[in-house]
């Protein structure tokens, strides 16, 4: 397995390209299912994720093609042979759930075997399923697959209220929403800028939608959607993560293409740190104020709230603050595998549950520390960064599900880090 080698003590300087993001290409890519007409995709991440998303359609029959090193994705799903999305290809990705909607939707039928992922909690499909019986779909969960059928005339529009929000599970039922016979409305949908995304490019293909964004999105189902093209939105995940990186070891970046909105709750907490960031004509703006990061409390929560996706990288950052920082974590279960690494790094960290409390060192110490989840991976890189000497992160296999070029980019920036190829 690959490690990545991170020598600290450099200030960071220069600009870093953000991708389009993972989440939003993950559910948009589905949505050419919906179509016999091609749907073209610009901006896309060059991922790992996004080559199992590929893998998987083809399985089912459509063609995904990479264009222009892998950030143009030409897709189509006009010959769809096989509505069974199989353990092999399902179980390295819990967003392959996302071809359920879609197959019912248009095949009348789909066998989804239930997904993997990331260790970071149980995160069932309960409301995937939930959401899709509402709209008529019949279910039957065996031997590890969900087995969905459509009614004789096809899903139905309904209304459906979900119980706590759900992002995959918004999505799946937008998308089945599209073709369905009638009106739907969700509530207490989820409202990240990836459903946003999603909403976008499902209207260029001709669906009705309204309300994407807030809380209540009503779908108007047609008889068919088209084709269309449709620029993946940037990686806000990938944004803050780069903006951690100067806000960590000292310096001045500018994350191309990032915008305020996408990150709003973050920037909050990065200026209650000591941490200023400003819009440009090109992106954020990112530099650290004078002296050591002021320690701040961060609560996790869905969308426009504190993202679950930054909550290991804050955490990097709050090691090294003056003071005591507590972050709760509200989304996932079981997401301070990371905290464990950051100690042997010299950190101070007590978890309890879904709480962990940081007391700030004055530096930390580089050491041989272990990757266990996407997110965890990067955070260890970003504490490599302001690290006294050499931080070994093994297992980043989980890292190139989410990040592209990760030396490359921070080495562009004046970062000493260097991947080592494994046996």
């Amino acid at each position: 397995m690959d490690s990545i080698i991170v020598t600290g003590g450099s200030p960071l300087h220069g600009q870093i390209p953000i991708a389009g993001a993972k989440n939003a290409c993950l559910a948009v890519m589905p949505a050419a299912l919906l179509s016999e007409e091609p749907l073209t995709l610009t901006n896309a991440p060059r991922l790992s994720d996004i080559r199992t998303m590929t893998e998987l359609l083809q399985s089912l029959g459509a063609e995904v093609t990479h264009l222009q090193s892998g950030q143009v994705l030409a897709l189509s799903g006009h010959d769809l042979n096989n509505v069974t999305a199989d353990y092999e290809i399902v179980r390295k990705m819990r967003a392959s759930i996302l071809v359920l909607g879609p197959l019912l939707a248009r095949a009348g039928r789909a066998v989804v075997s239930l997904p993997g992922g990331c260790a970071i909690g149980a995160r069932p499909v309960d409301l995937h399923l939930r959401a899709l019986e509402a709209m008529g779909a019949e279910l039957d969960l065996r031997e590890g697959y969900v087995h969905a059928k459509a009614p004789p005339g096809g899903l139905h529009g309904a209304e459906f209220e979900f119980p706590m929000v759900s992002v995959g599970a918004t999505e799946n039922a937008l998308m089945a929403a599209t073709l369905a016979k009638g009106t739907t409305v969700l509530k207490n949908a989820a409202r990240e800028p990836e459903i946003v995304d999603l909403a976008q490019c499902l209207r260029q293909m001709g669906a009705k939608i309204e309300g994407e964004g807030t809380s209540t999105i009503t779908i108007e189902g047609t008889d068919r959607l088209h084709g269309a093209t449709h620029p993946v939105v940037v990686d806000r995940i990938e944004l803050g993560t780069y903006m951690l990186a100067p806000a960590i070891c000292g310096g001045e970046v500018e994350c191309l293409g990032g915008r305020m909105e996408l990150v709003g709750s973050f920037c909050e907490k990065l200026d209650a740190a000591g941490i200023h960031v400003e819009e440009t004509e090109r992106g954020l703006k990112v530099a650290r104020r004078n002296g050591r990061v002021n320690a701040v409390n961060v609560v996790t929560e869905p969308f426009p709230g504190f993202p679950t996706d930054l909550q290991a990288q804050m955490m990097a950052l709050l090691c090294t603050a003056e003071g005591t920082s507590v972050l709760e974590e509200r989304i996932f279960e079981n997401r301070f595998m990371h905290a464990p690494e950051l100690m042997r790094m010299g950190a101070s960290i007590e978890v309890h549950g879904g709480t962990a409390t940081v007391t700030g060192v004055e530096r930390l110490k580089g050491a041989r520390v272990m990757a266990t989840d996407l997110r965890a991976s990067v955070s260890l890189i970003l504490a490599g960064l302001a690290a006294e000497g050499e931080t070994l992160v093994s297992r980043v296999y989980h890292l190139d599900r989410g990040y592209e070029r990760v030396e490359e980019k921070l080495s562009a920036v004046g970062a000493t880090i260097e991947r080592v190829k494994g046996e």
